[in-house]
């Protein structure tokens, strides 16, 4: 971290889930908090959809009903498509018919609610886009170089310390469809234990999966945002663009 105050980073036992509502919620705070001493809150981060929800709220979509929620997530990953485009085109029109999560939550919430996801989320509440004075910057660096730092990156999480992360993890039994145990690495690196994979292929699968994730972040940041933001497209090859001097830029501000 550098000497510098990071809030809501490591905030969450491995064992609770966090949704995007939950930590958005703990977010408005912590900013309130910031703004009442007269602290400059920076929101950062890569994982759009909660930076989505904290700025624009979340549709107030009731508990899904448990038996239509295992009905739909035993489904058939093509027959869940097929269903999503009778009960919700338009939903269904938006999304990859590989995207089964996706098609299983609209599904869900049609069935159980009797309204489209679609409509929900024009009823959202709680955000604050209106209530802070906003100054974003999108950085999109080049593509190959954010691809190489994700091979480095997860070598160096096995250098230092994951595996003995994941042997905790797994000594607590936890359920492993919690987001803790889908977390990059945490699946490569369980099978290894287990002796279901090769060394090398959990340095492999492992530096795949993390570019897979990188280049999911590169596909929303460029759909997702208002298109006023202003983007940087920085060059580690060049000096044409100083990121120091940009956000300093913002700060000023």
């Amino acid at each position: 971290m550098e000497g510098i105050e990071h809030r809501l980073f490591g905030a969450w036992d491995g064992a609770e889930a966090c949704s995007a509502a939950k930590w958005a919620a703990h977010a408005k705070a912590e900013i309130a908090e910031c703004h009442e001493s007269d602290a400059v809150p920076i929101l950062v981060g890569g994982t759009g959809l909660y930076l989505k929800v904290l700025l624009e709220g979340i549709a107030p979509i009731p508990e899904i009903d448990p038996t239509v929620r295992a009905t739909v997530r035993a489904m058939d990953e093509a027959d869940a498509w097929k269903l999503l485009a009778l009960e919700d085109p338009e939903r269904a029109a938006m999304l990859d018919p590989g995207d089964s999560q996706r098609i299983a939550r609209a599904l869900e919430v049609k069935r159980s609610t009797g309204v489209t996801l679609g409509d929900w989320q024009l009823a959202k509440a709680g955000g604050i886009a209106e209530e802070v004075t906003l100054h974003p910057l999108i950085v999109e660096p080049e593509r190959q170089w954010v691809y190489d730092r994700c091979d480095l990156r997860f070598e160096a999480m096995l250098d230092n310390g994951a595996i003995a992360e994941v042997e905790t993890l797994l000594a607590r039994e936890l359920d492993p469809d919690l987001p803790v145990m889908r977390a990059i690495g945490v699946p490569e690196i369980a099978a290894w234990l287990a002796g279901e994979i090769e060394a090398d292929a959990v340095v492999a699968s492992g530096a795949q999966a993390t570019r897979n994730y990188a280049k999911r972040q590169f596909t929303w940041f460029r759909r997702q945002p208002p298109p006023e933001w202003p983007r940087v497209h920085p060059s580690w090859e060049s000096e044409n663009i100083d990121i120091e001097v940009t956000f300093a830029s913002l700060l000023r501000k």
